[in-house]
């Protein structure tokens, strides 16, 4: 078997068909899109090449820039919640009664699919019939908020389900990440002296640096490219108040049928997301990775 495994042929060989597949889903996609955007094209008529009038276009297409805006407060405030994820975690990590219950509960979101998501917290926005405004009547509101028909608001209230259904998701990640730290590095600070507040914020929280970094890659990353629950909810609406980049791509590629233009805002979207994974990675960066086994 060594014998094999030495040889570099036979290893090519096994690794071939996971890399055939590599390139079909993901390489060749992303090549084709960079060459659709090159071309003016309603997806049935022949091709015409205008190298990169569809940029230009896009650089001063204000819809678009605001739907970039769009896409970066919600990067923005999900990397901030990403510490209220943590802080959960945290507790849960810390072998309080009913930890195994809670983290379940906070599992529940990931089983859903983000179009029975998106339906549910339609009928708790719904004007009329919604628990929420039910909730504020009850309270005193007499003039309840339109939460998805109104352009000041509708943003956040996107951002509600959004948290919700990606909580249990991260909650995991930190929660695992924090059971990893041996014990024996918590019980020699405790006996060291150290309050629970400085055993968090001193040892826990730096010990888990190179997990935090993944989670603000994939919640940047996945803010960016958020399609489905805003397109179930408000398809963008009102008035592109909650258009976002891949919402917008949707509407001019699929509906407008301008699969040129749409491409080059996909390719644009690709550059984007690579942009800010570069510079996350940068800004985090550190000399030192911290050992602890």
């Amino acid at each position: 078997m060594e014998k094999v495994m030495s040889n570099k042929w036979i290893i090519a060989l096994y690794v071939l068909p996971s890399l055939l597949l590599i390139v079909a889903i993901i390489y060749l996609p992303i090549v084709l899109t960079g060459y659709y955007g090159l071309m003016e094209w309603d997806g049935i008529s022949p091709m015409a090449f205008i190298g990169l009038d569809n940029y230009a276009t896009l650089m001063r297409d204000e819809k678009f820039w605001s739907s970039v805006n769009h896409s970066f407060l919600f990067a923005v405030l999900s990397t901030v919640f990403l510490i209220v994820y943590m802080s959960v975690a945290l507790v849960l990590s810390g072998n309080i009664r009913g930890a195994n219950l809670f983290r379940k509960i906070y599992l529940i979101p990931m089983l859903l699919s983000s179009v029975a998501i998106a339906q549910l917290w339609l009928k708790i926005y719904h004007p009329t019939t919604g628990i929420l405004n039910d909730l504020l009547t009850t309270f005193g509101v007499k003039e309840t908020p339109d939460w998805l028909a109104d352009p000041a608001i509708v943003l956040g209230a996107l951002f509600v389900p959004i948290l919700w259904q990606y909580a249990g998701f991260y909650i995991l990640i930190y929660y695992a990440a924090f059971k990893s730290i041996p014990a024996s590095l918590i019980e020699a600070a405790r006996i060291d002296g150290a309050s629970p507040w400085q055993i968090a914020v001193r040892i826990k929280v730096p010990l888990i640096s190179e997990v935090i970094k993944v989670t603000i890659v994939l919640a940047v990353v996945g803010s960016l490219k958020y399609f489905d629950l805003i397109y179930v909810m408000t398809d963008g609406g009102p008035n592109g108040a909650s258009e976002v980049m891949a919402s917008y791509m949707y509407h001019k590629a699929f509906r407008g049928f301008e699969f040129g233009y749409g491409s080059a805002i996909g390719f644009f979207l690709l550059l984007i997301c690579l942009v800010a994974t570069w510079v996350i990675r940068r800004l985090t960066a550190t000399k030192d990775t911290i050992q602890y086994s």
